[in-house]
């Protein structure tokens, strides 16, 4: 689990990322992106919720269709104050399409595709490859930063017992 966006991966092979390093006790940059009925997405959508944001590279992967489908298991024994948020660049339709075939429900999912400025703010931005790096952020009821984990290896899945721990504590 690292806390900086300073030395991520793909297959060993450095990747040049864009934006700033979050660090935990920060308030969430502000951010929109796009649900998959098309309509815009803030922070202010979950004020007061425990939000948890999952930023993938793309949910047509393998890593990435794990890890999604281990938050939304992990996220079903969860309290309904806690939002988790599945971030890619992947079109809203597609997004919606692999949802409902693979039962996903409790992982909402939004894409980066329109606006393009989560992976800056959230400083996982991958400028050479135009998808978002793999990180999750778990953000408090009040908007503060709880937990970091940018994942040095894109193709590696997160530290899952820190951020559903992170998420409890954040309760």
């Amino acid at each position: 689990m690292a806390k900086s966006n300073e030395k991520i991966t793909m297959k060993g092979n450095p990747l040049k990322v864009e934006g700033r390093c979050i660090e935990e006790g920060s308030q969430a940059p502000a951010f929109k992106l796009t649900a998959p009925d098309m309509s815009d997405v803030t922070n202010s959508s979950y004020a007061g919720k425990v939000f948890v944001l999952v930023s993938i590279p793309s949910i047509d992967t393998p890593v990435c269709a794990i890890e999604t489908k281990k938050f939304n298991q992990e996220g079903s024994g969860l309290s309904q104050d806690v939002v988790i948020a599945s971030v890619s660049r992947d079109l809203p339709f597609a997004l919606k399409r692999w949802c409902a075939a693979e039962g996903v429900d409790r992982v909402v999912t939004l894409s980066d595709y329109k606006h393009r400025s989560f992976g800056k703010e959230y400083g996982v931005e991958l400028p050479d490859l135009g998808l978002l790096a793999r990180a999750l952020f778990v953000v408090d009821r009040s908007g503060k930063v709880v937990h970091v984990d940018y994942v040095t290896e894109v193709a590696e899945e997160p530290d899952y017992a820190a951020a559903i721990s992170a998420i409890k504590k954040a309760l």
